[in-house]
């Protein structure tokens, strides 16, 4: 079996991957509790690392989103962002690599999002760090390669989440999948598959990417 591991793996994108990698019997998926692995906490992610197996893949799925006007911004806002959408995913990517090479290679997936691609008002943390993770993504692909190691970032549109229905209005969900030319948003199951590719052994080529998953919002 292969060894997965997947932040965020309590609800919505990461539940989603978990539940289809274990109902595979394919792998052994590691989906830490907030207790077990807090990616606010250096420490935390430090001692998590030091009782963890080889991975074949890692799945940095947990992130935050904080909106707000540029004057409203305070450091602690700022720093929250950073440590967990970009300088965790840095620290459990560089503490698993050396597992990876044991193992003979490794794939990697970092979850970007459409503001990491483009950007929107109040959104200034966010894309900071999105973009920021595409560019790691890419710089690693490079460093990587030669390892048998596949990192790619994937960039979801709007998705079916318990977080998207608590966020946004049911008038604005409508609203939305208006401007979305499929009419919907994506099913957490749909962006799940493709992950499930990407980690897999089928993904020989596919490196360095960032890839939309959005029925053609940008487009």
């Amino acid at each position: 079996m292969r060894r997965v591991l997947i932040t965020g793996g309590s609800r919505g994108i990461g539940h989603a991957i978990a539940f289809l990698l274990r109902e595979s019997g394919n792998y052994e998926v590691l989906s830490p509790s907030r207790d077990q692995l807090d990616l606010l906490n250096v420490s935390s992610v430090r001692a998590y690392l030091s009782q963890c197996p080889d991975l074949d893949a890692l799945v940095n799925v947990a992130g935050i989103n904080i909106l707000g006007k540029i004057e409203n911004i305070d450091e602690t806002a700022a720093s929250n962002m950073c440590q967990t959408n970009l300088l965790a995913p840095l620290w459990l990517i560089r503490g698993v690599v050396d597992g990876m090479r044991r193992r003979g290679g490794g794939r990697i997936v970092n979850f970007s999002s459409i503001w990491g691609v483009r950007s929107k008002e109040y959104r200034t943390l966010y894309s900071m760090t999105k973009f920021g993770l595409t560019g790691m993504t890419k710089a690693l692909a490079r460093e990587l390669g030669p390892d048998g190691i596949l990192i790619n970032a994937v960039a979801p549109g709007y998705v079916n989440t318990e977080m998207t229905r608590e966020n946004v209005p049911p008038a604005e969900q409508v609203r939305l999948c208006a401007e979305i030319p499929l009419r919907r948003m994506a099913e957490p199951s749909e962006i799940a598959k493709l992950v499930r590719f990407l980690i897999s052994v089928e993904n020989s080529y596919i490196t360095g990417q960032s890839i939309v998953i959005d029925g053609g919002f940008l487009a």
